[in-house]
């Protein structure tokens, strides 16, 4: 059955067209629907006589596909998108990158340099800075694809279902904005040389349905086991990157070190730098050290067994790289199974107790940035939970770094 036929515009879209429509697809001139580098264009059998000028007045309502690529199919017409208020600051080619996943950054600028891409009307810059309630004009999704298909492929991770539901089961606490991890021991939490499951890359099956990704907010190192907070959205990101550098973000670390510290309770305060001969390494260095930074840790003997082990609250003030494994060495009681830091050559590890670090980041509280205060608690992992039953700890026992004034 042939499509219903439709009034066209006026002549003046119809000129420079040559004689028998032969700038047009073989399929308008036979009456059917074709995708053209201008959008999607219906054709009647009087002839469409360029296939460039009437995409978005010649296509019937039924046909104006406003889909974005994500979505599989491509807008026959312009489409304009308003800047949601989670996506205050963004630029714009962030902005592109998150919406448009599938549109490289050369084809963008292609776009944008030829005036296809405006924001409220005027001509930007790919580095623009984007206000909520701007609007933004994306050229026809067919036009998008042409400039796509000039770009190199590349392979993008694929999002795994299982990703998503081992995260959803180390979830401690969720609202819209934030959720907060119990990662365990020995998973990283960012790339690196040889690493290829990790964090960073898991939170991609989390894509939400205007493509964000959640996104880390602080870091905890790969044998590190505990709170690790991960926001929702960029807005959200930002707001609590300032309050981890505003250090109002309250962490609390549970740690089994060798010895016992005196006094029980203390603070350590260095300058830290990365160690010459061992790059992953963190060396206590002297004010005025080339890349050496203040470091401040509070800690707590909350148990002891013997004269042999502790048990350690710590409370870092900063949130330097190792601070907590440095710092507990250079004081003479390294953390059991700490495979850097770990000096001491003649102790021995109590028989029954795994060889892995034994550093929790047990508690974070921090305040929400629409409102009140989240304060989430991690269980021990089950190598430091071994290791507290065969020692006689309780961990409800008191913890002194809780009343420790910074």
């Amino acid at each position: 059955m042939s499509p219903p036929r439709w009034s066209y515009p006026s002549r003046r879209w119809r000129r420079g067209c040559s004689p028998r429509g032969r700038c047009c697809p073989p399929e308008a001139r036979r009456g059917s629907p074709v995708e053209t580098p201008n959008g999607l264009e219906f054709g009647s059998r009087s002839g469409l006589r360029r296939c460039g000028h009437v995409s978005a007045l010649a296509s019937p309502p039924a046909l104006r596909d406003r889909r974005s690529p994500k979505t599989g199919t491509f807008m026959a017409t312009v489409e304009t998108v308003t800047v949601g208020e989670d996506e205050a600051g963004l630029r714009l080619d962030r902005w592109f990158k998150g919406r448009y996943p599938g549109l490289g950054f050369g084809a963008l600028q292609k776009l944008v340099r030829t005036g296809q891409v405006r924001v409220d009307g005027k001509r930007v810059e790919t580095s623009t800075r984007l206000v909520p309630g701007q609007m933004v004009r994306v050229p026809p999704g067919a036009m998008i694809a042409e400039a796509a298909r000039a770009e190199p492929v590349r392979a993008m991770p694929r999002a795994d279902g299982d990703d998503a539901a081992f995260l959803r089961s180390i979830t401690l606490f969720e609202d819209k904005d934030i959720m907060v991890l119990n990662k365990p021991a020995g998973l990283a939490v960012q790339g690196g040389s040889g690493l290829t499951r990790h964090v960073d890359a898991m939170l991609e099956s989390l894509k939400d349905a205007k493509g964000q990704v959640p996104r880390l907010v602080h870091r905890l190192d790969r044998d590190t086991a505990g709170c690790l907070v991960v926001a929702k959205t960029r807005s959200i990101a930002a707001e609590l990157a300032k309050t981890f550098r505003s250090r109002s973000a309250r962490k609390v670390y549970w740690a089994l070190v060798a010895g016992v510290p005196k006094p029980a309770q203390g603070r350590i305060s260095t300058w830290l730098a990365r160690d010459s001969d061992d790059t992953e390494r963190m060396r206590v260095a002297r004010h005025g050290d080339d890349g050496a930074a203040h470091a401040l840790t509070h800690y707590s003997v909350v148990d002891t067994a013997g004269p042999k082990l502790a048990w350690l609250s710590l409370k870092p003030v900063t949130g330097r790289t190792h601070q907590l494994r440095a710092h507990c060495a250079h004081i003479g009681h390294p953390i059991v199974g700490d495979p850097k830091y770990f000096d001491r050559q003649d102790w021995e590890l109590p028989g029954g107790m795994q060889n892995k670090l034994h550093l929790l980041a047990r508690r974070i509280a921090l305040p929400h940035p629409r409102g009140g205060r989240i304060d989430v608690t991690a269980p021990l992992p089950p190598h430091m939970q071994q290791s507290w039953n065969l020692l006689g700890f309780d961990t409800a026992s008191y913890d002194p770094a809780e009343d420790e004034e910074e």
